[in-house]
């Protein structure tokens, strides 16, 4: 099996999966909450960033992410369609601004749970490694809105009977803070973008991620959490399984250990097989600050080392594509990317 090929594939997979997590839309555009229903009392909410998990209690709601700023509000108009019971908790997966901004937009009577190093980095409210500026600081911005109260160090438990909900902490990974939220009654789990979806992982170093400690916290959770069906990952269209959280375990040591391989031997970027392929799908539209220069940054360097290089540009779009952008052109780009990956899994396996 040739390495640059597979190799050409995952980085067009963590390329396009990085700008579909990446999310932003215009200020103007309709905030449009989506649901999905998984169990009789537990929905997931989709647009606007990270999943968002509603999960009606016999008292009240337990909402667990609450997406990019000016989302707290179509949240929990949402959650008004579902249930007529009040929102009484939030739990946070995570530090980021798409997962937390919403926040400040819930009324103060509820209770915010978070890792204890997730309420740190909300309050100290660092910018995304690689990304200045990519969220806004509402908590600056609100006076002070929006920081987790009540957190935990390796577990916690709210709730008992059927209304109980665990809280893990296994190590850093994406964060320093990463919870991974599980509601036995339901054989359900919340796992934030530890397990974003199946793509290259994102480490956001600036809020204590590790790239190197990602598989051994991967694996420590799939280890230790039982009883688990269904996960929500923190941004695929679908759900997943334990078994693909394995999967993702599995590859993210093996990646790990590829790449201590090539340090070892002295190899850098610029030793990557001269026929590596790339695909690249660029929006002329996203507003992700950084986002665009990083890419065309990457397509100089390729073309000044003469690589096999495939460039889309999507000039009028948000994103390279979107799943809310049912649009000719991002269908288009869809097509060409299984098929671009379709072509190199093949050469590969020859």
């Amino acid at each position: 099996m040739r390495r640059g090929f597979v190799l050409g594939a995952l980085l067009t997979v963590g390329a396009l999966s990085a700008a579909v997590a990446a999310y932003q839309q215009g200020a103007a555009a309709p905030k449009v909450v989506t649901v999905d229903k998984i169990k009789d009392n537990l929905f997931v909410l989709k647009g606007g960033g990270g999943n968002t998990a509603v999960f009606v209690g016999t008292n009240g709601v337990v909402v667990v992410d609450t997406k990019l700023a000016g989302w707290g509000q179509p949240i929990l108009s949402k959650i008004k369609e579902l249930t007529p019971k009040p929102v009484t908790t939030i739990i946070n997966t995570h530090s980021h601004g798409d997962h937390t901004s919403g926040n400040v937009e819930f009324p103060a009577t509820v209770e915010i749970v978070a890792h204890q190093n997730t309420k740190t980095n909300v309050e100290a409210w660092p910018p995304v490694y690689g990304l200045a500026n990519a969220f806004p600081n509402v908590v600056k911005e609100s006076g002070g809105k929006g920081v987790p109260k009540k957190t935990f160090k390796d577990k916690m438990t709210l709730g008992s009977g059927g209304d109980r909900i665990d809280l893990f902490y296994f190590g850093r990974g994406h964060t320093n803070g990463d919870a991974w939220v599980v509601f036995p009654a339901l054989r359900v789990m919340h796992a934030g973008d530890m397990f974003a979806s199946k793509s290259i992982p994102i480490m956001d170093s600036n809020a204590g991620g590790s790239g190197v400690e990602f598989a051994e916290t991967l694996t420590k959770a799939f280890n230790t959490i039982k009883g688990v069906d269904t996960i929500i990952t923190g941004h695929s269209a679908t759900t997943m399984t334990m078994d693909d959280l394995k999967v993702f375990a599995d590859f993210n040591r093996d990646f790990l250990n590829a790449v201590r391989d090539a340090k070892k031997a002295g190899k850098s970027v610029d030793d990557l097989p001269s026929d590596l392929p790339l695909f690249i799908a660029r929006a002329g539209q996203d507003q992700l600050p950084g986002l665009n220069d990083s890419i065309d940054r990457l397509v100089l360097k390729a073309l000044a080392l003469n690589r096999p290089l495939t460039l889309v540009n999507y000039p009028a779009g948000a994103h390279a594509f979107d799943l809310l952008d049912d649009s000719p052109a991002s269908r288009s780009i869809v097509r060409q990317v299984l098929d671009f990956l379709r072509t190199q899994l093949t050469r590969a396996g020859s």
